[in-house]
């Protein structure tokens, strides 16, 4: 889950910028900006604070906010129909995710490969499956073994962005004006109806926030609140750098 959000600004920023924004000053904080408060309000007030608080006994996810939302509709048919398509629709929702994001953070990290060399890039999408083969047959062997390898490599992965932020942080120190909303919207009232295609890109910043509250019933409430609250300053460190990387400079 803190794989899925930490590597989403990789992909995240570029495809803002890929949605018609010019890399000035402005742009850059504005889009920084709203990729800040998204985690905020989203991942951080609405799940890490308040949607986590509805589990059914210890477990989390779509399916268990369904029950707990049937518990008080049982003599309501009509209500407990409608409940069911919504929880259903949501699970069609989760999987979806499950099914793109894997497939977009993994692309969207091998395509470095083509920032260093660019004859590489056209063996971006055979690495690409390859990485992801080798991922599900090791998966089939259980969670456990897959969280015994890569927790070590996230934990490295983390702390060498928040090393690398604060690092670009005291170079650039302009860039933490991002954390006023201003810039925010200010940007989306420049653009208008187009702001609606830069959110569509912005919102890619919470993907796996659904994973944040399905994990409940694997790790428990507090120790998911422990972890990501430690999280999101390196995931805000990471936007800093491929925003800082995608301006050059904000001067």
């Amino acid at each position: 889950m803190f794989g899925d959000i930490g590597t989403s600004p990789l992909y995240a920023v570029k495809e803002v910028f890929h949605a018609g924004l010019t890399t000035d000053a402005n742009h850059v904080l504005g889009a920084l900006s709203l990729i800040f408060w998204s985690l905020t309000l989203v991942v951080t007030t609405k799940y890490a604070i308040f949607i986590m608080r509805a589990d059914n006994k210890g477990e989390g996810g779509i399916m268990a906010l369904m029950v707990l939302a049937l518990h008080g509709s049982r003599d309501k048919p009509g209500k407990m129909r409608f409940i069911i398509t919504i929880g259903l629709i949501g699970a069609v929702l989760f999987y979806g995710d499950s099914m793109i994001t894997p497939a977009i953070s993994v692309l969207s990290a091998v395509e470095g490969l083509s920032v260093v060399a660019l004859p590489l890039a056209q063996y971006v999408v055979p690495i690409t499956v390859a990485v992801l083969g080798g991922l599900f047959i090791l998966q089939a062997k259980g969670t456990g073994e897959v969280g015994k390898l890569f927790a070590p490599v996230m934990c490295i992965w983390f702390a060498v962005l928040g090393i690398m932020g604060i690092i670009n942080i005291f170079q650039q120190p302009e860039v933490l004006m991002a954390v006023n909303p201003y810039y925010a919207i200010n940007l989306l009232g420049e653009l208008g109806w187009k702001g609606f295609l830069v959110m569509g890109s912005v919102v890619l910043v919470v993907t796996g926030v659904e994973a944040l509250y399905a994990d409940m019933g694997h790790f428990g409430l507090k120790p998911i609140r422990y972890a990501w609250f430690s999280n999101e300053v390196q995931i805000i460190f990471q936007s800093v750098l491929v925003g800082r990387g995608t301006s050059g400079s904000l001067t």
